[in-house]
């Protein structure tokens, strides 16, 4: 793969990590989360290549 394409790839998911986790630490902000435990899912999809790509996961609360 070329360099314009690592570059480019690692630009787009640096991006998909740093506001997706400013996005759940704003959910959670103002909620009562110790203890608890939320079930996450994250959905990349390239719709010219007909691609989607699904992750889930668990995210616990701050104690």
């Amino acid at each position: 793969m070329s360099d314009d394409f690592n570059m480019s790839m690692r630009k787009f998911l640096k991006q998909v990590g740093v506001t997706s986790q400013q996005a759940i630490e704003e959910a959670l902000r103002d909620t009562d989360t110790a203890g608890r435990e939320f079930t996450a899912r994250a959905v990349i999809s390239i719709e010219e290549l007909g691609m989607e790509h699904v992750v889930t996961g668990t995210i616990k609360g701050q104690e």
